[in-house]
């Protein structure tokens, strides 16, 4: 079974550390996941007794670390876009701001991802990720209680 589009639905669970993209096939569902390599960026400090004097150049500008991080989002987000199989009629969930973050990127380049369903989320496991996507598309004719996933787990080399 299909979506009205003709392809297996998709679904994203993102944070700014991981994405887990589940596909739904009627035999199963198979798992991509996209790891991050964003780090934290040092934070700034001033003055203290216990710190000593706050240097400026120990972390750079505030400005140059939120370009810096921005830069790593973005080519971490364009990995996760050049995993999807298709862009139509996705589900795209998590905590955070990384799931509109996301959705803003892939509208640059795929308009036809307007329709996308983005919703809030706790950080999930594996299987209630699963679990959800198969609810999600549930509402929309998807057989929610299919046999037992085979997640076929793949990671994308957070470096490339």
């Amino acid at each position: 079974m299909t979506n009205d589009i003709g392809t297996n639905p998709i679904g994203i669970w993102i944070d700014h550390r991981k994405a887990e993209i589940v596909e739904l096939a009627p035999t199963g569902s198979r798992v991509t996941i996209v790891e991050s390599k964003v780090q934290k960026h040092p934070q700034r400090t001033g003055d203290s007794p216990l710190h000593g004097r706050y240097e400026a150049q120990q972390v750079p500008a505030d400005d140059s670390r939120q370009r810096a991080l921005t830069g790593e989002l973005n080519h971490y987000y364009d990995r996760v876009i050049a995993a999807l199989p298709h862009q139509d009629g996705l589900y795209v969930f998590g905590p955070g701001e990384a799931k509109v973050e996301l959705h803003l990127r892939l509208l640059k380049t795929h308009p036809q991802a307007a329709a996308a369903t983005i919703e809030t989320a706790d950080k999930l496991t594996d299987r209630q990720i699963v679990a959800a996507v198969r609810t999600h598309f549930g509402k929309y004719g998807w057989p929610v209680a299919a046999r037992e996933s085979t997640i076929d787990q793949r990671s994308v080399n957070p470096h490339s």
